[in-house]
């Protein structure tokens, strides 16, 4: 598969088969669904048969499938390496961190961290992916990223974590709700309200966060509007057609039209958590650890 664009076709399929996912594969690869279903259809034609069965609900690798992803996703993974190691010393770098961050550590927690490494390593090479938080856990299960800012807890033996921030949930309303009359929110006052929240396919683990917090307090969540972009979301509250849970952190990018309230209740906060594999001893990956650490602790 050497030939003929073999290699791009096979890090496509890779993409889908881990992600069982047209969308989310063609959001990993930075391309559009369309042409990556493209790229799969014409492998299969070199192939000469089909790699995965698709329904309007699911996506599925065919038996051939996953017997073709075992054979070649290891080769795939130690051509990538080759390559990206040549390209480095080409460069004149003198290594590579693959940083994954989420939508929640985009604004603050990654940006600062990254800043200060690049001064201290500026001979690094930083390698900077927005994944949502299962989608880190794979990659870094395969070797794809050194290092992931996601939605905690995360307890796994083959990985390490630090807690880097905890922070406060904040009711975000029109400002007009009712709601925003008080100066601070109990969870008993968001029973039966209208949520919009973001879907499960990019928001599982925030989704899953704000479901056990819910079910803690003896509540349930009304879901009544589902948005992938965090800007869609918060642009829905500001239309008046419900109220979401939002981390501190984003309150400064929440817009017009909207008024924000404190949640009176310890357990609805957002713990961030950098993970990384046990196995993984590289001196850059441990750098940003330490740093990331000192970040996180001058912003308590």
């Amino acid at each position: 598969m050497c030939g003929d664009g073999g290699i791009e076709l096979t890090q496509s399929f890779v993409v889908v088969a881990e992600e069982l996912s047209f969308r989310r594969g063609a959001q990993r690869l930075n391309i559009d669904q369309s042409a990556l279903t493209r790229r799969i259809q014409r492998l299969e034609q070199q192939l000469g048969f089909k790699l995965f069965e698709r329904t309007t609900r699911e996506v599925s690798l065919t038996p051939a499938g996953r017997s073709f992803y075992e054979t070649n996703v290891e080769l795939l993974r130690g051509y990538e390496r080759a390559v990206g190691v040549a390209r480095l010393v080409a460069q004149g770098k003198t290594g590579e961190l693959r940083l994954a961050y989420m939508s929640f550590a985009a604004t603050t927690l990654m940006p600062l961290a990254v800043s200060r490494y690049r001064r201290l390593h500026p001979h690094v090479a930083l390698n900077l992916r927005y994944m949502r938080t299962q989608g880190q856990k794979l990659a870094l299960a395969h070797d794809e990223i050194d290092i992931g800012y996601m939605i905690g807890p995360f307890d796994h033996p083959d990985f390490r974590s630090l807690v880097v921030s905890v922070e406060p949930l904040y009711l975000v309303a029109p400002r007009d709700h009712e709601l925003t009359r008080a100066s601070k929110i109990r969870p008993a006052d968001l029973a039966g309200q209208d949520l919009i929240l973001g879907d499960m396919g990019e928001w599982e683990a925030y989704r899953w966060r704000l479901s056990d917090i819910f079910s803690a307090e003896g509540l349930s969540m009304n879901v009544c509007l589902e948005a992938s972009n965090p800007m869609a979301l918060l642009g829905l509250v500001a239309a008046g057609l419900g109220v979401t849970i939002y981390p501190k952190s984003l309150i400064g990018f929440a817009g017009h039209n909207i008024d924000l309230r404190p949640i009176d209740n310890e357990m609805f906060c957002l713990e961030t958590v950098l993970v990384w594999k046990r196995t993984n001893r590289s001196k850059a990956v441990r750098a940003f650890i330490e740093l990331a650490e000192h970040e996180s602790s001058s912003l308590d």
